[in-house]
Formats: structure tokens, C-alpha cells, sequence
């Protein structure tokens, strides 16, 4: 109980500092998710990419070892990504109460909330320009100007090329995909289920690279 009530003191005065060592971990598992991901591409397979040939043999082209590794390791690190954003937006959540509760007025919970996007919300690395009525991309509730910060296992760290898109949408055909968006500055998050429609591709829809 003592334990608890110690727990619940930080919690109730967690500062500033506190959120920023929490951005600085989510930095480092992100740039660990990174250099796995360089693995996969070195190794030619990504993280969906078969590791057998034709008649069903492990493949004697790449390291084998080395890939389930990384795809594991990027498994892992996903979650620990998940559960410290989660972490961030809930110390930010804190901070911004205790602001508002100080301050006594909006204008103090507008600053914060601010504050708070800003921080969490990761910079877009591409940009929806069309999106086709009838098609998944539409159905999924995806808008044209929507930016995207994150599209199934391609997020802004990672994020090379408009092939990196392709290439998760071409093994994902049938497999639901998360997409997260920042729309009028708040993140929204939906399913997209790239699938064979009346239109051209999976999708319908069409993204340009936002360049930096």
C-alpha cells in the first residue's frame, strides 16, 4: 500500500522534465526500430517478405537468423513504443489539468493542449491528395489532406519512399492496416483493408511524399 500511495505522490506532481525524459526514451526505442528495419532491408525481405522459396525450403540467400531476429525485436519494440506514447500523452493529460486548475481559465487549458500536441504528434512524411469514392481508402473514412504519420508498419522513422507504402499494401492485400493521420491538428487513427475494388489498385487512393 505504501508502495501505491508513493506512486500515486509522483504521479500527482509529475513535471515537465518528467514528459521530456519520456520523449527521449520514446527517441531511443525509435531509433532501435530503425536500425532493425535497416537489417530487414539489407537483407532484401522487410517485415512481411516470405522466408522460404518456391518449394518450400528456407531460403539459403539470406540470414535467416538475423531476420527473425530483427522482425521480432521490431515486434517488441512496437509495443514498448505503444505503451510509452501512451505514457507521454497521459503525464501531458496530468500536466494539463494542473495547469488549468492553477490558472483557473481556458486560455491555460489551450496552451497546454497545444503543448501537447505538439509534442506527441510525430511531423507527417506524406499527404493524401486524392481519395476515390466507393474505394477502401474512402470506406476506411481516409480525406483528402490528410497527413499521414503513420501507415501500417511505415511510420516517420522509417519512412524512405513512396515504395515503402507500396510494398506494405502489396503483402498486406486482405490484412487490415493501422493508418494514423493528423487532421485539423488532432491525430486520428483507422483501419485500411487494402482489397481489389472496382477502381485501380488496393487502395484508391493517392499519396505524395511530404518533403522536409
Amino acid at each position: 500500500m505504501k508502495m501505491t500511495g508513493e506512486n500515486n505522490a509522483e504521479n500527482s506532481e509529475i513535471t515537465m522534465d518528467d514528459v521530456k525524459n519520456l520523449i527521449q526514451r520514446k527517441d531511443e526505442i525509435e531509433e532501435q526500430i530503425k536500425a532493425y528495419y535497416d537489417v530487414l532491408e539489407d537483407q532484401c525481405v522487410g517485415v512481411e517478405g516470405p522466408l522460404v522459396d518456391a518449394e518450400g525450403f528456407p531460403r539459403a540467400d539470406v540470414n535467416l537468423y538475423q531476420i527473425r531476429t530483427a522482425r521480432h525485436s521490431i515486434s517488441c519494440l512496437q509495443n514498448d513504443h505503444k505503451a510509452i506514447m501512451e505514457e507521454i500523452e497521459e503525464a501531458l493529460h496530468k500536466l494539463h489539468a494542473r495547469e488549468k486548475a492553477k490558472r483557473g481559465g481556458d486560455e491555460a487549458g489551450d496552451q497546454e493542449e497545444a503543448m501537447e500536441q505538439q509534442v506527441t504528434l510525430p511531423p507527417p512524411f506524406a499527404r493524401v491528395d486524392a481519395v476515390t469514392q466507393g474505394s477502401p481508402a474512402c470506406g476506411a473514412g481516409l480525406r483528402v489532406g490528410d497527413e499521414v504519420i503513420e501507415f501500417g508498419s511505415v511510420n516517420t522513422e522509417n519512412f524512405q519512399n513512396l515504395q515503402n507504402i507500396a510494398s506494405v499494401v502489396q503483402h498486406s492485400e486482405g490484412k487490415p492496416l493501422r493508418v494514423s493521420v493528423i487532421r485539423d491538428g488532432q491525430k486520428a487513427q483507422m483501419s485500411l483493408t487494402p482489397q481489389r475494388w472496382s477502381g485501380r489498385g488496393l487502395l484508391g487512393c493517392n499519396i505524395v511524399p511530404i518533403h522536409r
